[in-house]
């Protein structure tokens, strides 16, 4: 579906698609951006390009407030594993963001639900013309006509599932006859929709196929499922998550990649791991960009094409350390501060780190020393926009290899090709050890964990060790490429590990393996949420992130009035329907 899904909507309404945007609008009931008009679409084709555009708002409109695609904003860029990087004064509506600040006038707030609702507009306008289709002289054959009533039901539930991650309380928006005549604008916002979610995955769960074989990116039975599971455990309904994530297991069809970096390179998309993947493409006659890439990419250097958003944070590089054994350190008061170049000149001498790493951390963070994707040795505080303000590091997950920057879009690629896994086989074997342990199940949940570390152990690490110390000469630099970039290893838990002794310590071992396995892929504030350790993580992390940089200084995380952000006001201004958060 990277080319077919824009492709078709061009070929059958060329001229036809029109485009709306305002944000002033109601966005509950205003038709959605790419919306063609009538009787054109009441017929097979018609139905399944309207499908088709409503995948197509998976990523959003919005880079920043919206965050649709990753939720880089809200799940890293307010936890304790990412920063808004840039400068200071750059997207200061972010600022408020990662300091728990948001009042419900900030147009971040807006971007975000004007998102979700254009895509369940979408959504619902599939359902609705499927209806009248079906009753028309064109329609789809029965089986398909579920398939996309499943595909279009999935998508419902993906979108409001994304709205209720930020906003506590939430309207579930269906067509007006599932609504019972009601029109959006009359349907409150009393719940999460929790229920209403899960019964939509549940039809697609029933109705999908398993697979659509030359179609990757389309919603399948088991992609229905792995939302729906991850919808449970936010409600912390471990029972009812397992039964789905062993039917994911049981069906044989995924198994974890070898090497897992195959899981964000470009050339190895919609792999054998890969469950549901947000798909993006740039070519000369399409434009489907994940919005992240662009500002996650350096600002200075060969790679320097983006705009120097989206820092890792120091905290963040230090959970990479390894014990002697290969193992984690679970407790943060045990770790060892590694060494940083924060406020030194690419020109000054800096030794990095020779400490025991996860490999995956230089799959993750680029930093000094270390070779970039391809792109050559990083040069450290020369290729950082505002080192101060942003911290040292930059990701790595968004910007494509060096060896495929001819796959982009004029020339290197602002906005590139590389797709987003948003759910993977390694987020399902993760979530079952949790359920596991909840389930006392200790050993199993250990060998579970084991998977994921096994895969990491054998997987390629980044090569290249550089034995200059000033970068500030980039012809001058020294490296042996034969040698690993660091002193990387990874074990799994041995049999006997009193990790898996207690339910209290198996929960930091999962915890920890998924902020490694997923860190910066934007789960992390959520996942802090759902398992209630927000306030002591993010309070102890605002402690400490405030000794490395200003930023973040006076700063404060309230458990009652910042685990979600505000109801836009001008939302809660235009729609009666609408109340505000207590909170604000």
């Amino acid at each position: 579906m990277k080319n077919i899904f824009k492709l078709i909507l061009m070929i059958l309404f060329p001229g036809s698609l029109l485009f709306q945007y305002s944000c002033s609008e109601d966005f509950l009931t205003k038709e959605p951006p790419g919306v063609a008009a009538g009787s054109a679409l009441e017929s097979d084709a018609g139905v399944e390009a309207l499908l088709i555009g409503a995948y197509s708002t998976l990523q959003g409109f919005s880079r920043f407030g919206g965050a649709m695609g990753t939720d880089w904003t809200y799940g890293s860029g307010a936890s304790d594993e990412c920063y808004k990087g840039t400068s200071s004064g750059d997207q200061t509506n972010f600022n408020a963001v990662e300091r728990y600040e948001c009042l419900p006038s900030n147009p971040y707030m807006r971007d975000r639900w004007r998102d979700c609702y254009n895509g369940v507009s979408r959504a619902n306008q599939v359902l609705k013309f499927l209806k009248t289709t079906q009753a028309g002289s064109s329609p789809l054959t029965d089986a398909r006509a579920k398939e996309v009533e499943g595909e279009a039901k999935f998508l419902r539930a993906w979108f409001h599932f994304k709205a209720n991650r930020i906003f506590e309380k939430i309207p579930y928006i269906k067509t007006i006859d599932e609504m019972g005549g009601k029109l959006p604008d009359e349907i409150p916002n009393d719940s999460e929709g929790w229920d209403e979610i899960e019964a939509d995955l549940q039809f697609a769960i029933d109705n999908l196929p398993e697979s659509y074989n030359k179609q990757p990116g389309r919603a399948t039975k088991y992609a229905a499922m792995a939302v729906k599971a991850h919808a449970h455990l936010y409600q912390n309904e471990h029972s009812l998550a397992k039964t789905l994530l062993d039917a994911i297991l049981a069906s044989g069809k995924y198994s974890l990649v070898s090497n897992y970096y195959d899981n964000y390179d470009e050339t190895k998309e919609n792999n054998k791991e890969s469950i549901f993947e947000i798909q993006a493409q740039t070519s000369a006659v399409n434009h489907s960009a994940l919005l992240l890439a662009g500002p996650s990419m350096h600002q200075v250097g060969p790679a320097g094409i983006g705009w120097g958003f989206y820092q890792p944070s120091q905290t963040l590089f230090e959970a990479f350390q390894v014990t002697d054994a290969g193992l984690p350190v679970l407790d943060i008061n045990q770790r060892v501060p590694l060494a940083n170049d924060m406020n030194v000149e690419s020109s000054a001498e800096f030794h990095p780190t020779d400490h025991l790493l996860d490999p995956r951390v230089d799959w993750t963070i680029s930093r000094r020393g270390i070779d970039f994707l391809g792109w050559g040795i990083s040069q450290g505080k020369s290729w950082i926009r505002e080192q101060p303000n942003g911290g040292p590091y930059m990701t790595k997950k968004f910007m494509h290899l060096a060896a495929n920057k001819g796959m982009q879009m004029y020339g290197k690629g602002f906005d590139n090709n590389r797709n987003f896994r948003a759910y993977r086989l390694a987020h399902v074997i993760l979530w079952r050890a949790e359920c596991a342990i909840e389930d006392g199940e200790l050993d199993k949940a250990r060998q579970l964990i084991n998977q994921v570390r096994e895969r990491a152990k054998g997987s390629d690490v980044v090569m290249g060790l550089c034995t200059t110390y000033k970068l500030d000469k980039p012809n001058a630099i020294t490296v042996d490429w034969t040698k690993p970039a660091a002193n990387y290893k990874v074990e799994p838990y041995p049999a006997d590990s009193p990790v898996f002794a207690s339910k209290e310590e198996a929960r930091k071992a999962v915890r920890m393996e998924i902020m490694l396995e997923f860190a910066t892929e934007g789960h992390r504030f959520f996942d802090l949420r759902r398992w209630g350790i927000a306030n002591e993580v993010l309070n102890d992390y605002i402690a400490r992130d405030s000794k490395f940089r200003n930023f973040m200084k006076g700063a404060v995380y309230n458990p009652t009035e910042d685990d979600y952000w505000p109801i836009p006001q001008d939302q809660v201004d235009i729609q009666p329907s609408i109340k505000q958060d207590p909170a604000y």
